[in-house]
């Protein structure tokens, strides 16, 4: 057989005596035709909405670089988990910013702390929505690192594990179904899963932020949880961000300490990571598409250079077609309404 240099590139190889033009553009032709073969859907029970609670009563504050974001009290938080839940969001993933810091971030395990009083009133509410609660002390440290100092200045790690599994163990009994420890200390899942056991909670799952990178796309983030490290950086714990083959590493410890979820951050720049974890684990795969990504959407929606409903649905579409079934969004509660409004 003989290649035809002069074929036009849309001909097919001959079939039979006759060569037929190859045109996928058939299957795009309509709206229906477009949706009937649609590889990738969208589903509002895939979306995970992050609240930040803050101390008081009915007060609501908003996030200046997020737009469309608040940090809110806890009666509030219940409010919102309810409207989610009514939408059909799948789950809340919560972030508390406490009246009070300390070294060792001690708020961040009381019983009577901020992401725990809004874990009690929306469990109360029994509502279809899986609680999670952000596992980690960034937040609750008055130096803003993920865990207690050693007298070098560095996170000590192992003083870090014991109290992310004391956390843990707080946001369990508050009616946490998902803890999921963000602080990207070695051992931290291992830690947590004992801790758990032996406090009677074996059946609360454990989302591991597996794969975590020091990213420069946390920057809103920092304003809403006012978490910002008061010296230095996070990058001795958090990931390099040029590092795959680290990523995966770090999932396969986590799925060998006991994590039933994992969890890559961010979401876009890591697509390549979700890809592999999917081809490689068999566990729920997550992704976060953290608050830079959300922002620059927003910030470029609000000049006129980008359309928002679709530009959102395009970038969430791409995190749970490179394998991500878990989708952690600031902007779950419209997807899931524009979903279903397409219905």
């Amino acid at each position: 057989m003989t290649l035809d240099l002069e074929a036009p590139p849309w001909s097919a190889p001959a079939v039979g005596t006759a060569a037929r033009p190859i045109r996928p553009r058939r299957l795009r032709r309509t709206p229906a035709l477009r949706a009937l073969v649609r590889e990738t859907r969208l589903h509002p029970s895939m979306l995970v909405a992050p609240l930040f609670v803050h101390p008081g009563s009915g007060r609501s504050e908003p996030i200046q670089s997020m737009p469309g974001q608040a940090r809110l009290t806890p009666d509030l938080a219940a409010q919102e988990a309810a409207r989610l839940a009514d939408l059909g969001v799948g789950g809340i993933l919560l972030f508390g910013l406490p009246e009070e810091k300390d070294a060792i971030g001690s708020g961040a395990s009381a019983d009577d702390g901020i992401v725990q009083d809004a874990l009690r009133r929306i469990r109360a509410l029994e509502l279809p929505l899986v609680t999670i609660a952000d596992t980690c002390l960034c937040e609750y440290t008055d130096h803003g690192h993920c865990g207690p100092l050693a007298v070098d200045g560095s996170v000590d790690n192992d003083a870090a594990l014991t109290r992310l599994a004391a956390t843990a163990v707080s946001q369990a009994r508050a009616g946490a179904d998902l803890v999921a420890p963000s602080a990207m200390m070695d051992g931290q899942v291992a830690a947590i899963r004992a801790a758990l056991d032996a406090a009677g909670f074996e059946q609360t799952a454990i989302m591991a932020y597996a794969s975590k990178h020091a990213s420069a796309f946390y920057g809103p983030f920092r304003e809403a949880a006012d978490s910002a490290p008061a010296f230095g950086d996070r990058r001795g714990y958090q990931m390099d961000p040029p590092n795959g083959r680290e990523a995966l590493r770090e999932m396969s410890l986590d799925v060998a300490e006991g994590a039933d979820i994992l969890l890559v951050k961010p979401a876009l720049p890591g697509l390549d990571l979700v890809a592999a974890a999917r081809a490689r684990f068999d566990l729920p795969i997550a992704a976060y598409q953290v608050s830079g990504e959300f922002a620059m959407i927003e910030a470029a929606a609000e000049r006129g250079w980008l359309d928002r409903r679709r530009a959102t649905t395009e970038a969430v579409t791409a995190i749970v077609r490179a394998g991500a079934s878990i989708v952690i969004t600031y902007a779950a509660a419209d997807l899931a309404t524009w979903i279903r409004d397409e219905r």
